[in-house]
């Protein structure tokens, strides 16, 4: 099964909100340094992903915002 790119960056920024809170909750000092080091390894490695996911989409800057596209009419 091939990793989705979206699926990095959701597994990335849930182990960093994981961080946040661990740290707000006083924690020990090591659990926190050890998920920030895991935090920083996965962010290197989402970038790579998403740099070199197989994305193509038929948009283009003269459909603005994809939510309201007002290059083209359908």
């Amino acid at each position: 099964m091939k990793d989705s790119a979206m699926f990095w960056v959701a597994a990335t920024t849930l182990v960093l909100l994981t961080v946040t809170i661990m740290a707000a909750m006083n924690f020990p000092f090591n659990w926190v340094f050890y998920v920030t080091v895991l935090g920083q390894i996965m962010i290197v490695f989402m970038v790579y992903r998403v740099l070199t996911d197989h994305y193509s989409t038929d948009k283009t800057f003269s459909d603005f915002y994809e939510d309201n596209p007002i290059g083209r009419q359908n």
